[in-house]
């Protein structure tokens, strides 16, 4: 899974779960996951709220690593497959 592959540091071999890229990671994971149940459960107003407070997170998310490091936020988009922030 990507996920994992994110979550890796590269640089020292062990696990980075606090990085920025990580939590975008597991944020993409969340929304895909709550979206496939959505489509299923039409009604679930509580997943709902939940699905828009993880992609309101990972906007914020994606809009500070933009801000700090552009190559790592485009490097980000390209391995998940996700759209670029509103600008």
């Amino acid at each position: 899974m990507i996920q994992t592959l994110i979550i890796k540091n590269p640089y020292t071999r062990e696990y980075n779960s606090g990085a920025t890229e990580t939590q975008i990671s597991v944020l993409t994971t969340k929304v895909s996951r709550l979206s496939e149940h959505l489509k299923i459960h039409t009604k679930d107003y509580s997943s709902r709220k939940g699905l828009r407070k993880a992609l309101a997170t990972r906007k914020k998310l994606l809009a500070y690593l933009f801000r700090e490091d552009i190559s790592r936020y485009q490097k980000i988009l390209n391995l998940l497959g996700i759209r670029s922030i509103k600008r």
